[in-house]
């Protein structure tokens, strides 16, 4: 196994023991990221294993890779989970993990335009081949979609002024790099809260750019139809939104405007959510506002 770039994956030890209850099972990495969860479960499994993993960033694949016969890594978004299995004659598997989050790797690359912390142009887009990225949100989206972004994806509710301040800006020129969106908005008060503003503001558009939540609503509904019975699930998040769809789903089997499940698909392993502990946020303070749930399919 080798792995290129230095990656700390988030609640590693909590997510791999609770995933894994076949060591000979087919198991899937819905999102490789950098690497770290697909060796910490391949360390846990017997050779007969299958480990499959998908990426939509080919960057995160080019510079992470892992040699094990055991393990197959494909380029594509998890939406399209059960098509992969399916085209590789699997059709049923005994574990799942998504970390929803964004990878160091994309995080610290200024081309990428995730972070505010550096002027870059913005891009935001996990899939590099997508065509659509935050300077089209910012600059073409209208006044209505923009609120929507706003409140629904930063749960601003002040959604409506920032969506109008973004309109009368980009009617004096586009908006195309991290520091025109930054300027456009005067936060009064301490740093923490400026901080959170903009932690949010680049958030819900990310999440427009990439149709992440979506997403995430499909792949829960696929991931009850591909796992075997006593197969578990595990999915790390880092928001409120993404949380409550998660939790919702695995208490209820449901997911609003989707579908409605006459008897739950799943039992919570946890009744609680885990947390990382004091010291995995002092190792890796990017890993705060994580959040694990893990369900068993019944």
């Amino acid at each position: 196994m080798n792995l290129q770039y230095h990656h700390k994956p988030v609640l590693i030890k909590e997510s791999i023991e609770n995933l894994i209850t076949h060591k000979n099972g087919i198991y899937v990495d819905a999102t490789f990221g950098g690497g770290g969860h697909s060796n910490a479960i391949l360390k846990k499994l017997d050779k007969k294993a299958t480990l499959i993993a998908l990426d939509q960033d080919k960057e995160s694949i080019k510079k992470n890779f892992i040699k094990d016969k055991r393990f197959h890594l494909f380029h594509n978004n998890f939406i399209h989970i059960r098509d992969i299995l399916n085209k590789n004659r699997i059709y049923k598997i005994s574990g799942i993990l998504a970390d929803l989050g964004i990878s160091s790797l994309q995080m610290d690359n200024i081309t990428r335009g995730f972070s505010n912390q550096y002027n870059c142009i913005l891009d935001m887009r996990m899939n590099q081949e997508s065509f659509y990225s935050a300077q089209n949100v910012l600059n073409e989206c209208s006044k209505q979609e923009l609120f929507h972004i706003f409140y629904e994806y930063g749960e601003f509710k002040n959604a409506k002024k920032i969506a109008e301040k973004i309109l009368k800006e980009r009617l004096k020129k586009n908006i195309t790099t991290t520091l025109d969106l930054v300027h456009i908005f005067f936060i009064k008060g301490s740093f923490k809260k400026r901080k959170r503003f903009f932690a949010r503001l680049f958030q819900s558009i990310r999440i427009e750019v990439n149709n992440e939540i979506n997403v995430l609503k499909n792949f829960l509904l696929e991931s009850s139809k591909i796992l075997l019975p006593g197969g578990r699930i595990a999915i790390i998040s880092y928001h409120s939104i993404e949380d409550r769809i998660i939790k919702f789903f695995f208490k209820k089997g449901i997911i609003i405007n989707k579908i409605n499940f006459k008897t739950i698909p799943f039992k919570m392993i946890h009744k609680k959510v885990i947390k990382p502990s004091f010291q995995e946020i002092i190792n890796n303070p990017r890993s705060r506002s994580a959040r694990l749930r893990i369900a068993e399919k019944t």
